[in-house]
């Protein structure tokens, strides 16, 4: 993985906000709409999730993957792409990506125990095929930079060691949104610490002055995350099941 974030691949390929939620045509023919969308991708980020601790892998083989999963579909469609399968390929890449190798029939075992709808059941060679297109979708870029170290380091400097469970769990949550595709992992970081400090009442205002960021950026990544915490309450199982017997239609 590349050094440093601003000579990356990951800060060349950084999009703006109205480019990440692009329902492609494909889709917009069976009915997909922005909100589907988002809600199809959110659920295949749980998934990777729900599949990261049977395959064994570190957090940041799943937040890798998971930025994968997003990249492909400001690309790609979900009719093409079909997410059930992009979901566990993007966790095979990104586990060698991350030189945390995981087989891919681990992933298909597993795969098949979370899930008993057929649809979701793929053999090892439709993972091999997926890998390929992925790729090829991905540009051949894999490099992925995360919040998480950035937390740590600001974190102990703003001596607020006390807020790592809290931030850390923030910072996962983001990953159930785009911001990792729009924003410097930095100031995902910052926001989350943001939101802590706001929750936790401890005033940080001189150290954020002190950091020289635009905190204009800062509250609005935060407002975003609230929102999404907001939004989130009214996300049932029955939507997602709808969105996701749309992206089924034959056209």
């Amino acid at each position: 993985m590349a050094a440093n974030f601003w000579t990356s691949t990951h800060h060349k390929q950084l999009l703006e906000p109205d480019e990440v939620d692009v329902v492609q045509p494909a889709d917009k023919e069976k009915g997909i709409t922005v909100e589907d969308f988002k809600l199809i991708k959110m659920h295949m980020a749980t998934y990777i999730w729900k599949l990261s601790p049977q395959v064994k892998v570190r957090q940041r083989v799943v937040a890798t993957a998971i930025t994968y999963m997003r990249r492909v579909y400001t690309r790609k469609s979900m009719s093409e792409y079909d997410p059930r399968l992009v979901a566990p390929t993007c966790l095979y890449l990104a586990s060698k990506a991350e030189e945390s190798t995981v087989q891919a029939k681990l992933l298909v075992f597993y795969s098949k125990k979370l899930y008993s709808d057929e649809r979701y059941r793929f053999d090892i060679k439709d993972i091999l095929e997926m890998e390929m297109k992925i790729l090829e979708a991905l540009n051949y870029y894999l490099v992925v930079f995360h919040p998480y170290r950035s937390l740590a380091q600001l974190l102990q400097d703003a001596g607020m060691n006390d807020m790592t469970q809290f931030t850390w769990g923030l910072v996962n949550d983001t990953y159930k949104m785009d911001l990792i595709l729009v924003h410097p992992p930095h100031l995902i970081a910052l926001a989350c610490i943001y939101i802590a400090s706001v929750y936790k009442d401890k005033d940080t205002t001189a150290w954020f002055e002190e950091l020289c960021v635009d905190m204009n950026v800062v509250k609005n990544i935060s407002m975003e995350i609230l929102d999404f915490y907001e939004n989130h309450r009214t996300i049932t199982d029955e939507r997602i099941s709808a969105a996701f017997n749309k992206l089924d239609l034959k056209t």
